[in-house]
């Protein structure tokens, strides 16, 4: 009677030490969803560090089937060094073990090389596919892909960083020139004083390929300091706002005759 007294005066709240228990219950089984979702997803960020090197391998063996045989090579080949000169010179332990360092840096070099090649060829001759590109850029660098596009599926995407304003465009030269043309105007109404840079990416003459983009981007002459960027990016989203949606879907569009009829199919809206 006492106790039931006792609760109804306190408005029927919980013993301290069960509510403390109860959450801590409650915050492992949340701990446990968060890690078996990550363990089922495929985004890198909500991978470990070793599988991120597992998946990337995976990945891009897909396309480089001579990837073992490299990797192979680049860690077998600084050991067999660091043997050579640990018997001829001595301290061999010692210059054994770099050997054995240096053959795993050389390893993970030679497998990011290899994984940056492949996700190109990946993606190459995509529509859209300049995204991958702009991935690789630094941090310095802000990107927005697909910020215009016409029913052709000719895009245009834009970056902006230490290099300046950069519009890049993939599609039909003739029309992607045309949306170029429209957008730079557009730009330097509203980050009025800056150059814009166009780039149009392909494999002709006067363009650049996809898997040289990112480097020519890198490459353009500082033109624009941390605080400037700042300044336009906050320009830039004004000018976002006000655009109606794209009429296509980011990232790069499917090559497989079926996938692309259906990624018609919801460009329309059907």
């Amino acid at each position: 009677m006492a106790n039931a007294a006792a609760r109804n005066a306190t408005g029927g709240a919980k013993d301290p030490k069960a509510a403390a228990k109860d959450a801590k219950a409650t915050a492992k089984a949340a701990k446990r969803a968060e890690k078996a979702r990550k363990k089922a997803s495929n985004d890198p960020k909500d991978m470990g560090r070793i599988r991120q090197i597992i998946r990337a391998y995976q990945v891009t063996h897909e396309y480089d089937r001579a990837l073992p045989y490299l990797l192979i090579g680049a860690f077998i080949l600084p050991i067999a060094i660091g043997v050579v000169i640990g018997l001829l010179w001595g301290y061999a332990f010692n210059v054994i073990f770099a050997g054995v360092m240096v053959g795993l840096l050389a390893a993970m070099f030679m497998l990011v090389r290899r994984a940056k090649a492949a996700t190109y060829k990946r993606y190459a001759g995509q529509a859209g596919s300049a995204e991958v590109a702009l991935q690789m850029l630094p941090k310095k660098w802000v990107s927005t892909p697909a910020i215009a596009a016409n029913r052709n599926r000719d895009v245009i995407h834009r970056t902006l960083g230490p290099g300046g304003l950069v519009l890049i465009g993939e599609g039909e030269p003739g029309r992607v020139r045309q949306l170029l043309a429209s957008e730079v105007k557009k730009h330097e109404r509203v980050a009025y004083g800056v150059t814009v840079t166009t780039v149009i990416m392909g494999n002709k003459d006067g363009q650049v390929p996809l898997d040289k983009l990112a480097d020519h981007i890198r490459k353009l002459p500082k033109a624009l300091q941390p605080n400037q960027i700042t300044d336009i990016r906050q320009r830039l989203r004004a000018l976002d706002a006000l655009r109606p949606p794209v009429p296509v879907p980011k990232g790069p569009m499917p090559t497989n005759p079926r996938q692309v009829k259906g990624a018609r199919q919801a460009m329309r809206g059907r």
